[in-house]
């Protein structure tokens, strides 16, 4: 019977010590880093998105604008970083601060030269017309609002994520099992000076 009583206890806190490391949030910093990465895998669908509608909006306004090299050069430079910087981000980049300001730099840079290309269409009244161009002005406007959408949800996230690592109890936990679990960057760009100008036609 003392056997039974000492397993009957042994078992009993075992189960009392799962129940206590589930209400001290060890499922929940995991749960949250996920959350935080497919926000992030979003933010990186959406700017590839934007980076693939470039080549065929620059080959429609260089149709018709070929006095705009300038413009034209400086957005097929600034996709080409974008896309290298996109690339080459490290495993860590969500936690590296240096890598992060570079990737947001790079996206912001990209936005900037879209913007003064989209200001450039304004002057060929034929371009505003064409039906490609349109297309394609309208499905960079839409891929616009999804990046700041998907940029909120991965600010979001990492507000979630941060303040868990850094409020009691899950700072304790992270401290005895996720010992690894660092804060994650954040933008600091703002969503407007990411976007492209809008050009009413």
């Amino acid at each position: 019977m003392s056997r039974f009583h000492a397993r009957l206890a042994s078992l009993s806190a075992i189960i009392l010590f799962a129940l206590g490391l589930s209400g001290c949030g060890i499922n929940a910093i995991p749960r949250q880093d996920e959350q935080v990465k497919a926000a992030w895998s979003q933010v990186l669908n959406e700017y590839q998105r934007r980076t693939d509608l470039i080549p065929n909006l620059v080959n429609t306004v260089k149709g018709y604008a070929h006095q705009e090299q300038t413009v034209l050069t400086e957005v097929i430079q600034a996709r080409a970083k974008a896309t290298q910087t996109q690339i080459n981000l490290p495993a860590d980049v969500l936690s590296n601060p240096q890598a992060f300001q570079q990737f947001e730099q790079s996206q912001s840079n990209l936005g900037n030269a879209l913007g003064r290309l989209l200001v450039v269409s304004e002057r060929y009244p034929d371009l505003k017309s064409n039906e490609n161009f349109l297309a394609l002005q309208s499905q960079l406007e839409g891929t616009e609002n999804r990046i700041a959408v998907a940029r909120r949800d991965y600010i979001d996230a990492v507000q979630a994520y941060n303040t868990m690592l850094r409020t009691i109890p899950y700072r304790w936990t992270a401290a005895m099992f996720y010992p690894d679990a660092k804060v994650k960057q954040t933008f600091t760009i703002s969503e407007q000076a990411q976007q492209a100008p809008k050009v009413q036609f």
